[in-house]
C-alpha cells in the first residue's frame, strides 16, 4: 500500500443515502493519529512507520492485539487511547467542502461509520463545525470493526435503505473492504494505493461535489 498524490476523478453516482467513514474523509485527523501511535509504538520499542500504516481504518482494540505481546492486558492500553481521541483537537480540521456537502444533504440520507469509539466520534465532528449525524455507528456499536462489513449494514438499516442503494466514501483498504462486503457502491477518498481500489473512483476532497436530486434514487451526487 502506497500514499500518492490525489487526483479527482469523475464522480456520478445516484443512491438513496451516503454513508461516511469519518477520519480522512470528512475529518483530516492525521497529525493527531499518528502522534498517538507513534507514542505506542515507541513505548513498546517496534516501528511507528508499521504501527501507523496498520492502524488507520481499524479500531483501536484490533490495533492493540495485533502490536501487543500475546500475554499483554490491552484494556490500559485501550484506556490510554480512547483518552487521547477524547482529549486532542487542537490540530484536527475539516476536509475541504465537507462541511457545504453535509449542509446540501437531507439529515436523514447520511450516516457516519467510524472505528472510532462514538463518544470521540461525535467530539471530533463537533469540534470541527459539523451537525450530530442521526446514525453513527462507531468502533464500540459493532462486534466486528472494519473490514467487516458490520458497520455499514448497521448504518444502512438504521436509515431505511438497502446498503446497495447506498455509496460509502473511505479512504482506506479496510473500509473500502468493509463498503464492497456490505454491497454498496463504493468511493475512494485520497491518495491511498492498494489493488483493493483498483477501478474505483477516486476524490481528493469534496470541494467540486455537489448534490441534485436524483432521477432514479433520492440523491444524485455529481463532481465537476
Amino acid at each position: 500500500m502506497t500514499e500518492t498524490s490525489s487526483m479527482t476523478q469523475a464522480l456520478d453516482i445516484q443512491v438513496d443515502a451516503v454513508l461516511f467513514d469519518m477520519d480522512g474523509t470528512l475529518v483530516d485527523s492525521m497529525v493527531i493519529v499518528e502522534q498517538m501511535w507513534s507514542s505506542f509504538a515507541e513505548e513498546q520499542r517496534i516501528d511507528p512507520g508499521e504501527v501507523i500504516a496498520y492502524a488507520h481504518g481499524v479500531p483501536s482494540r484490533d490495533t492493540l492485539r495485533r502490536f501487543l505481546p500475546d500475554s499483554a492486558d490491552v484494556e490500559p492500553w485501550f484506556a490510554r487511547v480512547s483518552r487521547w481521541e477524547q482529549e486532542h483537537f487542537d490540530e484536527v480540521t475539516q476536509v475541504p467542502g465537507a462541511g457545504a456537502l453535509l449542509d446540501a444533504l437531507p439529515a436523514d440520507a447520511w450516516a457516519v461509520v467510524t472505528s472510532a469509539l462514538r463518544g470521540p466520534a461525535l467530539a471530533r465532528l463537533g469540534a470541527v463545525g459539523f451537525p450530530s449525524p442521526r446514525v453513527l455507528v462507531g468502533a464500540d456499536d459493532v462486534g466486528k470493526g472494519k473490514p467487516d462489513p458490520e458497520g455499514y449494514l448497521a448504518a444502512a438499516h438504521a436509515l431505511g435503505v438497502r446498503p446497495s442503494r447506498c455509496v460509502v466514501f473511505e479512504d482506506t483498504v479496510p473500509g473500502i473492504l468493509a463498503a464492497r462486503a456490505a454491497g454498496a457502491v463504493p468511493v475512494v477518498m485520497g491518495g491511498v494505493q492498494h489493488e483493493a481500489m483498483d477501478g474505483i473512483v477516486r476524490l481528493s476532497d469534496w470541494r467540486s461535489v455537489r448534490v441534485e436530486q436524483g432521477t432514479q434514487a433520492r440523491l444524485r451526487l455529481v463532481s465537476d
